[in-house]
């Protein structure tokens, strides 16, 4: 049990208030609470305040039993004792502290309703259906901040054996509750509450298609990305001007590209796919060649010209070999010596794409400058390694070559296999290379 929790779990026991008893706007520290409380109810009993308001009977469980096994006494319990009672292991407390919940004004349940939750999740369905109860009459009232500390809290026991009833009702506040709860959701510091938040904005089209593409184009996080292209995307027809689809074309973020070109089909205007043929990510690539096609455009005459060009755009020989023919490796095999260095390492790459990486040519591509060439070479030559001269390999891992030259020739080498690995590998165990010197020992370990 973390320190932290049983510190708060201590000070509630003493009657701080639960708002400085705990840092509540952390979710681990509601469910770190709960622990805690039963722990010390384990451990250290005495702590606890006495629980006699709460009535109940040896296995049946009622507000009106007439025997009950604790004391009748019905005075009130204040807040932290509230709290720790909705946390405690004996679950006729736990059930009779939500009873006492649900007769309390809205002020004093608000700060209680994490735990509520929490309690919607609960085994015992005497204490569960009462807490589902609670927190469906309480949701539609709770203002923007008590949702901001309540929802991180619902989402984290979300994934409990019982606790998708409390997510299922925090997504029906947010998609049928006042605008500024779903706004305050959506800035949220927890990134589960924030992605929830997104997707019910969409559902809701709580923005215009303009924010969208915005927030798309510039949130950090992938699923938000994803979720805000596609209510900008959904928004996009013949009429759709530049602001909705300008942001998602000139994002940093591949995938929000990808939807930004996918929605050029939509706005009618495939000549603008042309560009991102040639775009660094694959995706962006494959949308751009779906858009011309549904167009009736082959890319792959495009992605000719572009090679044959006098300035190559680095991504074009690989996009060629995406979606040309075999014939076209007379085209990459003359971009192996392009000056950029880019341009080389993606015509490599597109040669083995098109199956016609040829062992015996790419050999001469292990000694170029560029580390990126070398790594797309390796990555061809490595089905080939049984064909490859070993003297030669060997001969790379001298410390007069690069250190990628070295590297890449050690991986062909291990691809390689054979009994005379193991004596290389003892030769570069304290290389100064660390790389090397490290997937030496690594080998020798196995």
């Amino acid at each position: 049990m973390d320190d932290t929790h049983t510190a708060g779990a201590t000070r509630l026991a003493r009657g701080t208030p639960l708002t400085s008893a705990i840092d509540t706007s952390d979710a681990s520290a509601w469910t770190g609470l709960d622990l805690a409380v039963r722990e010390l109810a384990r451990t250290r009993p005495s702590t606890l305040p006495d629980h006699a308001w709460a009535t109940g009977r040896r296995l049946h469980w009622s507000w009106d039993a007439p025997l009950p096994t604790l004391n009748l006494s019905r005075r009130a319990p204040d807040g932290p004792a509230l709290a720790l009672a909705l946390c405690h292991p004996d679950g006729r407390i736990r059930e009779a502290a939500l009873r006492r919940a649900a007769g309390l004004p809205a002020s004093d349940l608000l700060p209680l309703l994490p735990l509520v939750a929490i309690r919607c999740a609960d085994w015992a369905e005497p204490v569960r259906e009462p807490a589902r109860d609670l927190l469906r009459t309480a949701l539609p009232g709770v203002e923007p901040g008590a949702i901001a500390v309540l929802a991180p809290v619902v989402l984290r026991i979300a994934g409990r054996r019982h606790g998708e009833a409390a997510r299922t009702l925090l997504e029906a506040t947010l998609r049928e509750g006042p605008a500024p709860v779903l706004e305050t959701a959506l800035v949220h510091d927890d990134r589960a509450t924030r992605r929830l938040a997104h997707r019910i904005a969409v559902e809701r089209r709580h923005f215009s298609p303009e924010r969208f593409a915005r927030t798309a184009a510039a949130d950090p996080d992938v699923v938000i990305q994803d979720v805000c292209a596609d209510g900008a995307v959904a928004g996009v027809g013949p009429e759709t001007g530049d602001e909705v689809l300008l942001p998602l074309l000139r994002s940093p973020h591949p995938r929000v590209r990808a939807a930004g070109v996918t929605a050029l089909r939509r706005a009618g205007r495939p000549a603008r796919a042309e560009a991102f043929l040639a775009d660094r990510s694959a995706l962006v690539r494959a949308c751009a060649r779906y858009v011309l096609r549904r167009y009736d455009i082959d890319p792959a005459p495009l992605y000719r010209a572009l090679c044959a060009g006098g300035s190559v755009p680095p991504a074009a020989p690989l996009g060629l070999a995406e979606c040309g023919a075999r014939d076209d490796a007379a085209v990459l095999w003359g971009l192996t010596d392009h000056p950029h260095p880019g341009v080389r390492a993606r015509a490599v790459a597109g040669l083995r794409v098109l199956d016609a990486a040829d062992w015996a040519r790419l050999v001469p591509l292990l000694d170029d400058p560029a580390p990126g060439v070398v790594r797309e070479t390796v990555t061809a030559l490595v089905p080939s390694t049984d064909r490859l001269p070993r003297a030669e390999l060997t001969a790379r891992l001298g410390t007069e070559h690069p250190r990628h030259v070295r590297v890449g020739a050690f991986r062909l080498l291990v691809a390689h296999g054979g009994p005379e690995l193991r004596e290389i590998a003892w030769t570069l165990i304290d290389d100064a290379e660390p790389k090397l010197r490290a997937n030496s020992l690594s080998l020798l370990r196995n």
